[in-house]
């Protein structure tokens, strides 16, 4: 059983403020006509608005539109009582993202009619205890990647049981990107390999498959389609990375400098809060007429803040991006601390209790009490955002990213 919260970040500000119910509503990083809508709701989508559809563009297809900063730390605690709420009917088997959770259904529950009766408990229970704007897709199948699949088939507010007499017929009638793992790329890949449609997909051989999917993922997609039920291969962490969409007063030389240099010092506190070194690191400005990017090696796996950025001022000169609109600095080839032997002569040996004492010290007084001068001006931007299969947010310091009573400017308080 697969639960998918239907336009979460939107429903959680509708239930939060009432004056927004059954509006449309968009959901934005930052409150700029130039950024993008990342959740929007379904009377904003009847509009066309969609996630990525620019915000002035999205006005203009939808008189009316609310527009709302984002608030991760409030969706991060409508996301922890959503799961509490969820507990009371069925232990959950994996949470897979801030709006998805997914069920393994044992013995009598696997019938059809006892699954469906614990799905609507459930929307009942999540009307009762978070509200009524926040409703779901549940989709139930033989196995957990149909029943995500299944979520896709009726929204909002839906359920859809797939038995394995039906598969894959079932399946014929979607569409390709319908498939949790098929994107406009891989649609296109996928039909050079003479794969055009879900029926073309769910009727091709093991072979084909393969060959479409290069490699043995296509197999495994075989045996999926037909409900059997796979267990998951297990994943290393392969990078670690923040962003920042920059507001119109950074969009400058010394704005995209301050804000990278601030995305570092964020980034290189999380990879010590996480026991991790970085061997490389890609840092890079989106430009609207031409962006930037360089990858940068480091000598030996580091989690040194004064080491990337000595790193990152080495090749800024490099720079030649043209109207800045979005920086971001990612570290790959992730080690853990103790997998790897570090040189006697490595001068981030002679920092390790300095590093440690910064974040000890944020911990302890609160985010900023210890930070790089050069941040100064910029400190307090590039909050912590909700990503993808993310379902938590960093905490720089005592109280960082606590949500609390206050509400956001202009919004009623309930």
């Amino acid at each position: 059983m697969f639960l998918d919260l239907n336009s979460y970040f939107a429903s959680v500000e509708q239930q939060e403020n009432p004056e927004l119910q059954g509006k449309p509503v968009a959901v934005v990083p930052v409150d700029a006509d130039t950024t993008f809508v990342i959740a929007a709701s379904y009377p904003a989508k009847a509009f066309g608005v969609r996630c990525g559809t620019i915000v002035h563009v999205a006005k203009k297809m939808c008189p009316g539109l609310q527009v709302i900063p984002a608030r991760p730390a409030l969706y991060v605690h409508y996301h922890n009582r959503v799961l509490e709420a969820l507990e009371t009917v069925l232990p959950i088997d994996e949470v897979c993202s801030i709006d998805e959770v997914r069920f393994k259904l044992i013995g009598d529950e696997k019938k059809p009619e006892n699954a469906v009766k614990i799905a609507k408990k459930m929307k009942r229970v999540l009307a009762q205890k978070i509200g009524p704007c926040l409703t779901s897709s549940i989709g139930i199948a033989p196995n957990g990647f149909l029943s995500k699949v299944a979520t896709e088939m009726e929204k909002p507010n839906g359920l859809v049981v797939l038995t394995a007499d039906q598969l894959p017929g079932r399946l014929f009638d979607l569409s390709l990107t319908d498939f949790n793992g098929v994107n406009r790329k891989m649609a296109a890949r996928l039909g050079a390999a003479g794969i055009f449609s879900a029926m073309d997909l769910c009727t091709a051989d093991r072979h084909l498959l393969h060959l479409a999917f290069g490699s043995i993922v296509g197999e495994r997609w075989w045996y999926l389609l037909r409900g059997f039920d796979l267990s998951s291969p297990k994943t290393k962490q392969k990078s670690l990375g923040h962003s920042h969409v920059l507001s119109p007063g950074l969009r400058t030389e010394q704005g995209c400098h301050d804000i990278l240099l601030r995305l570092i010092q964020k980034a290189t506190a999380r990879l010590r809060a996480e026991n991790l070194r970085a061997g490389s690191m890609v840092v890079g400005v989106k430009g609207y007429t031409k962006s930037w990017e360089q990858r940068v090696k480091f000598a030996t796996p580091t989690q040194d803040s004064i080491i990337v950025t000595r790193e990152f001022q080495r090749v800024w000169p490099t720079r030649d991006y043209v109207r800045p609109m979005h920086v971001g600095v990612t570290y790959y080839d992730l080690h853990e601390t103790g997998q790897y032997t570090a040189s006697l002569f490595d001068e981030e040996n002679d920092r390790t209790g300095l590093n440690t004492a910064v974040d000890r010290l944020n911990q302890k007084f609160g985010k900023n009490s210890v930070y790089l001068a050069a941040v100064e001006k910029v400190k307090d931007r590039a909050s912590e955002k909700i990503a993808f299969h993310k379902t938590w947010l960093f905490q720089e310091g005592k109280g960082d990213n606590v949500w609390g009573p206050e509400p956001a400017p202009g919004l009623a308080s309930t």
